[in-house]
């Protein structure tokens, strides 16, 4: 019931935060993000929870937030990023530094001045940081609170005006003043629990974060960090215990762990690197146990400076560690996931790690270019990479293509001459965008059954994508290049036609992937982006794969009416009449929209929901989606997760969801602990071409598409999509599952 309870409320604040685009709500965004930024959160009930924690000293309460106003109000004034502000970045060091004076001194017009003008100082220590660290790759982290609390704290000693707090003294009196006998007997009964002194010293910890030192507010902190992460959650129990029993071991004093509850640098580096900035996994939990001498080290080395100037330390320890392993990681060679850094931060640990996971199982990583077959229609593979005649050794990562027809003949007549066979004189195209590196070309066409091995690769021609990446293709015809050395061509340009030169019996083309610009250079072991392999009962795309000896491959085509309902232009709005099972309608509206980075999403004028997409020209696919998902985009998030822009009769596309799409949270609430070592749910996407009307102006063509989440081997939840393309639109698209019955129609604009 909690678990319900507490996604219902995440649910209405996620809709909220969609839904609303005014100013106001902007702004009391960058006011709850600025709280909940302090553990990388952008979680809206986490952040609800931290603001009540703060106010368990009202002063301190205040402080903080006014600091959080005085930043976002000065951020937006100067002109600041407001996406920036909005997601909390410029006000969660003013808020520490507000909670800190606001602890430390007592309310009054000099207090009143000396926090507003802390808290701008401590927004341009972190414009400042935020340039600085910005340069090598790095957050900013806290280090403008370290250095605003700091230096307020030494100056505010020549301040006669500025009255140290007495706060503190008297709590029970002052918990009965916040929440009457009610909110004492709850703080009593927390902390009156018979718990083990580091179970203790873990909870008041988490509340020192934000200067509360007492049990119940670490408690609430816990909670709302269960709520926000269960990986965040597991990883603070992790970092503190860790250094709990480290401190036990080696024989350290322990009241230097509960000393000020400096703990919580432990927790804080924990999360850090086990799962924020880094991709959460057995490597990231085994690190956070290593650091966890190095930042014993710092604390009590940091502490005896500190201490001759009457000041903690707070956050030290984090800043310093968690800013030198992530730039020693930036430095290695190998072993680049070994843990792997995040490289678009989704602000949860478990979203980074779905993401992550779901990147790499639609992409290959290490496949930056996007590399495609150099031909135009169906060619049959002869030999693949560690091929039984020409691809060993260095040479190996490579493929030969020849033309078969339905008979399995690769020539007409009795192929005695070149021109007898099917893949002779065909044109050749360049696999990727880039410049022409290297032209071999004059060589002859062998005579059938002969080879040339002084001129191994015969007429070829190599291309440049990038550094370190070209490809090449060779035996093409003599006098047909079509292009010369520096010449940038396109993906699909055509660059010379097949032939028989070199090395080669029987007209073929051979092709390969290199990372050095010369003709004799060796392969690499790189994937071809995308193509369609042709099988016995149809058609099946392939991404980021390598296609086997004696497979029939094609480039993907381009069908206008697929091509033209799926080409969604910024700007561009798009009307539906959806019917529900209850015959009911409603009109929806989505509009193509760019973001800062200028990627695309549509997004729901209803919901708010937004769902990120790209399209090669031959390809449309989903990256990501964010809202709510009961809203039609969600739905056509599933139903249309990729499509091949090109129609092929029983074509099947197949393709993996992240975990996050999932709706019964119940489970994925257990699979986030387990995610970093094992996944028990799976939810994959299946879409079949089925038919194709033409007429002499457009097409209909028929598609059907499922989404299958999986726990376990058992199917959990399974949706059904019919789609429909009539001419350049989406006529129909039919939802199918339990309890799900929606027909959406396309509106003519």
């Amino acid at each position: 019931m909690l678990d319900k309870t507490i996604i219902k409320i995440q649910t209405n604040l996620a809709s909220m935060s969609l839904k609303s685009n005014t100013a106001s709500w902007v702004f009391i965004e960058g006011i709850l993000n600025s709280y909940s930024q302090i553990f990388f959160s952008k979680n809206k009930v986490f952040a609800m929870i931290l603001v009540l924690v703060t106010f368990f000293d009202l002063v301190a309460g205040i402080s903080g937030l006014m600091s959080v106003i005085v930043a976002n109000v000065a951020a937006t004034l100067i002109g600041y990023n407001k996406e920036k502000a909005a997601g909390g970045y410029y006000g969660f060091n003013s808020l520490l530094v507000g909670l800190g004076i606001g602890i430390f001194y007592q309310p009054g017009i000099a207090f009143i001045f000396v926090l507003v003008f802390a808290a701008l100082f401590t927004l341009f220590l972190t414009i400042w940081m935020e340039g600085y660290f910005g340069k090598y790759g790095l957050p900013y982290l806290s280090w403008p609170f370290l250095l605003g609390i700091w230096i307020v704290t030494l100056a505010s000693r020549s301040f006669s005006a500025l009255d140290v707090s007495e706060r503190g003294v008297y709590v029970i009196n002052e918990i009965y003043g916040y929440g009457g006998i009610s909110l004492v007997r709850l703080y009593d009964l927390v902390n009156n629990l018979p718990l083990h002194e580091s179970i203790i010293i873990y909870f008041k910890s988490l509340g020192a974060i934000f200067f509360q030192y007492h049990l119940l507010a670490g408690v609430l902190v816990a909670v709302g960090l269960l709520i926000y992460s269960r990986i965040a959650f597991l990883l603070s129990l992790v970092g503190f215990f860790t250094a709990y029993y480290y401190y036990l071991f080696i024989g350290a004093n322990l009241n230097e762990l509960s000393y000020g509850y400096i703990g919580f640098n432990y927790i804080l580096t924990a999360i850090a690197i086990g799962g924020f900035f880094i991709i959460p996994s057995k490597y990231s939990f085994l690190w956070v146990i290593l650091l966890t001498p190095i930042i014993s080290f710092i604390i009590t080395a940091t502490s005896v400076f500190f201490l001759s100037l009457q000041l903690s330390i707070y956050s030290l320890a984090f800043n310093i560690v968690v800013l030198i392993f992530i730039y020693a990681l930036k430095f290695r060679e190998r072993y680049f996931t070994k843990p792997e850094l995040v490289s678009v931060q989704q602000f949860s640990p478990e979203q980074n790690l779905y993401a992550h996971l779901n990147y790499h199982s639609r992409f290959d990583v290490f496949a930056q270019t996007p590399v495609v077959l150099p031909f135009l229609g169906e060619w049959t593979i002869t030999q693949s990479h560690d091929g039984e005649h020409t691809h060993r050794n260095e040479w190996r990562h490579a493929w030969d293509f020849e033309i078969f027809d339905e008979d399995g003949k690769k020539f007409e007549g009795d192929g005695l001459a070149a021109e007898d066979y099917y893949c002779y004189n065909k044109p050749v195209t360049a696999a990727a965008d880039g410049t022409v590196q290297e032209i071999k070309d004059g060589l002859p066409d062998n005579p059938i059954g002969e080879i040339d091995v002084d001129k191994n690769w015969g007429n070829t021609i190599v291309i440049k994508h990038q550094e370190k990446l070209y490809t090449k293709i060779s035996h093409l015809k003599k006098g047909t290049v079509k292009v010369k050395k520096g010449d940038n061509v396109k993906r699909g340009d055509v660059l010379a036609y097949s032939g028989n030169s070199g090395r080669s019996p029987i007209p073929h083309i051979h092709f390969q992937v290199q990372q050095t610009p010369f003709i004799g250079s060796k392969t690499i072991d790189y994937p071809l982006a995308k193509y369609v392999l042709k099988k016995d009962d149809g058609y099946e795309l392939k991404t980021y794969d390598r296609p086997q000896k004696e497979q029939t491959v094609v480039n993907i085509g381009k069908n206008d009416s697929l091509f033209k309902a799926f080409n969604f232009i910024p700007g561009q709005k798009i009307s539906f009449e959806v019917t529900n099972k209850d015959k009911k309608q409603e009109s929806i509206n989505w509009e193509v929209k760019a973001d800062f980075y200028n990627t695309v999403y549509l997004e729901c004028s209803k919901s708010g929901s937004k769902a990120w997409f790209k399209n090669d020209g031959t390809l449309f696919y989903f990256t990501h989606f964010e809202g709510d998902m009961g809203s039609m985009l969600y739905y056509f998030y599933l139903g249309a997760y990729k499509v091949a822009l090109g129609f092929y009769k029983s074509l099947i596309i197949r393709d993996t969801y992240p975990l996050a799409v999932f709706k019964n949270k119940f489970v994925l609430f257990w699979q986030d602990f387990l995610a970093p070592f094992h996944l028990f749910m799976k939810a994959n996407y299946t879409m079949k071409y089925v038919k194709i009307n033409d007429d002499l102006n457009s097409s209909k063509i028929y598609l059907t598409s499922g989404a299958n989440m999986r726990i376990s081997k058992s199917t959990h939840q399974k949706i059904d999509f019919k789609i429909e393309i009539d001419g350049s639109m989406i006529s129909k698209f039919e939802v199918l599952g339990k309890n799900i019955n929606l027909l959406a129609k396309e509106i003519k604009s």
